[in-house]
């Protein structure tokens, strides 16, 4: 066997001192606190299940009924009247963006600097679930899966709006460009690409990384709770690993449900236009429509939980994919092709040239006005991809196992970036030469809102009502799969941390996160709930930090052993149909191999 950080042992027996070598030091396993209930049907942690169940309902409680509460403790705003729930938690949310601003920009900058120094260095090689593991989903079906859930509705709904946004306010970092014209377009699109490029699948990238190899290189569960395994040890298994998967849980299916907040209020204008175009028939958007939306596309959801990860999310995903495909050419041909490949080019070669200035930006010393934008794009931002990230990290570590290292990083992090700068510059372009040929999307974004303005840019287009078909079905098909793969999610957190989780409790939190999300929807906290979920944002941002030493300990680690001479000689196949047997009593050997790990050479 030669020393390189893919090959490994054939037998069982090799595999069996290598786990007893790779995996953490510990006698407790994933699931050792769970309670079994209704036959098996039920696999739930002792404490984390219960607690955050209890926690979501209390939260939801008084979010709804907070001025109730602020009157009960005299909470009252500038103007002395009671204190809303979203001016409460607006005010956490800027104090969290405006006060750590520089803790966001930094964590966001190292996490993309620690996961390409992981990819590049000689860990690169290292694969997620050891040297055997074998890919579970193609590489198709597996980039279409970390896309729907790593980005998802954000791309329908702000892949139009954004860029007509930044248009008539231009972005402070291109101080100078006059707004409504051809320049101020190209810094539009420039940030927007920036906003939604390298930074937010780094962080990504990170989270995923550390949870999926804590996981299947190390043994540990499946949770939020087994990055810590390096500071905490063995007390990830008792209340602080606890609290630490308790608020994973809070920041997972809250951010969730705003997000499927968001998604059904652009399905419902969708929906509405189509049905008025297709069958002269009058939806109302509002309220109720939308929490029939919820309620129909939940129950939806539910069926794809159902029939499981393979047969749910993954051709989902794919369809989604698929989708998105067949809408970027669509419009590259009926639309101005030449100008928006142009459009493209322009703007990646200019976001390249320009990121680092980009990336450690903060307007401090740009005035008020700067400032105050950033808070409200970029600092929003960072903290929304920070505190987001247990869910698409837990959800990519869930898919990945059988990559290396590099694999990985170049998957989640460059394919999506591609695509997805391709997808702004493509949807926003379209807006862009429309509006300075006299279209007036401008004024649909300001008259109607964001959720109306893809679909008129699309009417700008031949086939306009095809394409406002094809968007629709695109945000409620990635809808379904948001509510599936964030269930996934909450329910291995809320497990023990064990891989194979019971389906009853992943409908449980689907019909969850749907009934959070309609319930804030009808009592007008869906957006308070947004700021409460961004403003975990910040200490997030500290735990990506211990997150980067944290991995750069394990892969040095798993590389170490790897290298071992003695591992070698015990593991090697010297006859190509069998490996030399190991004794699993032969305790020495363990001690010489993790002896040599502490002289491995950091170079």
């Amino acid at each position: 066997m030669s020393n390189s950080a893919e090959s490994g042992p054939t037998d069982e027996r090799s595999e069996s001192l290598r786990e007893e070598l790779f995996h953490a030091d510990t006698e407790c396993e994933p699931g050792d606190r769970n309670l079994e209930l209704l036959d098996g049907h039920l696999n739930i942690h002792s404490v984390v299940f219960p607690v955050s169940v209890t926690i979501i309902i209390l939260f939801v409680g008084a979010t709804l009924s907070f001025q109730s509460i602020a009157g009960l403790i005299g909470l009252r705003n500038s103007e002395g009247e009671l204190m809303t729930a979203l001016e409460a938690f607006s005010a956490l949310q800027s104090f969290g963006t405006n006060e750590f601003y520089w803790l966001l920009i930094l964590s966001a900058n190292i996490a993309i600097i620690s996961v390409v120094y992981f990819a590049l260095s000689k860990y690169g090689n290292i694969r997620i679930g050891g040297p055997n593991a074998e890919k579970e989903f193609s590489d198709f079906e597996w980039i279409a899966m970390l896309f729907s859930a790593g980005m998802g509705i954000g791309l329908i709904v702000f892949s139009v709006s954004e860029p007509m946004y930044h248009l008539q306010t231009v972005p402070p970092f291109f101080d100078g460009g006059e707004a409504g014209t051809p320049a101020a377009g190209k810094a539009a699109l420039v940030q927007t690409f920036y906003h939604w490029g390298l930074h937010p699948w780094g962080i990504y990238a990170l989270v995923g990384l550390g949870l999926a190899f804590f996981s299947y290189n190390l043994g540990l569960p499946l949770t939020f709770r087994s990055i810590f395994w390096p500071v905490l040890g063995e007390r990830i298994y008792s209340w602080p690993g606890d609290l630490i998967d308790v608020l994973s849980v809070f920041a997972t299916l809250f951010g969730l449900a705003t997000s499927l907040g968001l998604g059904v209020q652009q399905a419902n204008t969708g929906i509405a236009l189509v049905a008025q175009r297709l069958f002269g028939v009058v939806i109302p958007q509002g309220a109720w429509v939308q929490v029939a939306l919820i309620v129909g596309i939940t129950l939806v959801a539910t069926g794809s939980v159902v029939a499981g990860l393979e047969k749910g999310v993954k051709r989902l995903s794919t369809i989604n994919a698929w989708l998105m495909v067949l809408m970027l050419g669509f419009l590259l041909l009926v639309g101005p092709t030449v100008y928006l490949l142009g459009t493209f080019t322009t703007v990646f070669g200019m976001y390249v040239s320009s990121l680092v200035e980009l990336s450690f930006f903060t307007g401090t010393l740009g005035g008020e006005s700067g400032f105050q934008w950033l808070g409200d794009w970029t600092f929003f931002y960072w903290a929304w991809w920070i505190a987001w990230s247990p869910f698409v990290g837990m959800f990519i570590a869930r898919i990945s196992k059988g990559r290396t290292i590099r694999q990985f990083v170049a998957g989640v992090l460059i394919i999506p970036t591609l695509f997805g700068g391709f997808w702004m510059s493509t949807l926003g372009g379209s807006a862009l030469f429309a509006q300075f040929n006299g279209a007036g999307i401008l004024s649909v974004l300001n008259e109607q809102g964001q959720t109306a303005v893809i679909y008129a840019m699309l009417s700008q287009y031949p086939f306009d009502l095809l394409t406002s078909i094809m968007a629709t079905i695109l945000v409620i098909s990635i809808f379904i799969t948001s509510s599936d793969s964030g269930s996934l999610v909450v329910d291995h957190l809320s497990s023990g941390g064990v891989h194979e989780v019971p389906t009853a409790q992943r409908v449980f939190w689907a019909l969850s996160e749907g009934a959070v999300a309609a319930v804030l929807l009808i009592g007008g906290g869906l957006t308070a709930l947004q700021a409460a979920s961004i403003a975990t944002g910040v200490p997030f941002a500290v735990v990506l930090l211990m997150m980067c030493y944290a991995i750069y300990r394990g892969l040095r680690h798993e590389y170490a052993i790897l290298q071992s001479d003695e591992f070698a000689k015990r593991t090697e196949d010297t006859t190509g149909e069998k490996a030399v047997q190991v004794s699993s009593s032969d305790d020495a050997l363990i001690d010489d191999i993790r002896q040599d790990e502490s002289s491995v050479s950091d170079d």
